[in-house]
């Protein structure tokens, strides 16, 4: 029996199959390194490439940035910022004019400059803050640029004092005052809060409360009746009827 031509079938079929895996192989293959433009890189953020720093993408190509006189290679590499001193216009970047008392400060945006404490800018120049008497100077950029001190209040363009009172305190803030526990704030005075007896200050400290089994009257506190089949509420200051009777005058009958 001649076995040749099947021989010959069967290495013709290995062939075959050898070139459609390494054809297979090659489509799998990421792009080398040739594929990539000049001055690329792959991405550091998935696939695809990106320019390296000082060159920046234009369509399909990685162009020389131009870096005008006067700046420098932003942090991404990609982009440019002025120097201090300078301010970015259009693709240059144009000396900062200065004026008295103020200084420069890194910004590629705004005019480039502040004034110095002590100074507010007004029409492109820095014009000195007048702080009166009893006052300090504050942040200007939002405000007068002064605060008045502890103890004093805004009047105006002024600072006056803060007339406390017996038996009252500054707040925190330090331009207003309230009166201490015990007292309550009445036209500029703290008078004492006159608790009755059966009576005991509130958490405010401003006002007064009837202790339980009493109601509060103008100035007093009034002892509860409690009726049968009543019994206090919840707030121990009044009484209500029980289960199955209801309110009538001042005594509870079956409902």
């Amino acid at each position: 029996m001649n076995t040749e031509p099947r021989r010959l079938h069967v290495s013709i079929m290995c062939l075959l199959l050898a070139a459609c895996v390494m054809a297979a192989s090659a489509t799998a293959l990421p792009a080398t390194s040739s594929a990539l433009p000049n001055n690329a890189q792959a991405s550091r953020y998935g696939g695809g490439w990106e320019c390296v720093r000082g060159f920046r993408r234009e369509g399909e190509a990685c162009v020389t940035l131009k870096v005008p006189a006067n700046a420098y290679l932003d942090s991404h590499g990609n982009g440019w910022d002025c120097n201090r001193g300078y301010l970015k216009v259009d693709q240059a970047c144009v000396a900062v004019k200065v004026p008295p008392n103020a200084y420069a400060e890194d910004s590629n945006f705004g005019p480039g400059w502040r004034c110095n404490r002590g100074y507010r800018e007004k029409n492109g120049n820095c014009t000195r803050i007048i702080i009166p008497a009893n006052a300090y100077s504050a942040d200007p950029s939002y405000g007068r640029g002064w605060e008045c001190d502890r103890g004093y209040r805004l009047d105006g363009e002024t600072c006056i004092a803060v007339k406390v009172p017996a038996n009252g305190y500054l707040l925190r803030a330090g331009d207003s005052w309230e009166c201490e526990r015990g007292f309550m704030k009445r036209a500029d005075a703290c008078v004492s809060v006159g608790v009755p007896v059966n009576g005991y200050l509130d958490s405010t400290g401003k006002d007064w409360k009837c202790e339980r089994g009493f109601s509060k009257g103008s100035a007093t506190c009034v002892a509860l009746t409690v009726p049968t089949n009543a019994h206090l509420d919840y707030s121990g200051n009044e009484w209500r009827c029980a289960d199955g009777f209801r309110k009538q005058g001042e005594s509870c009958v079956v409902d």
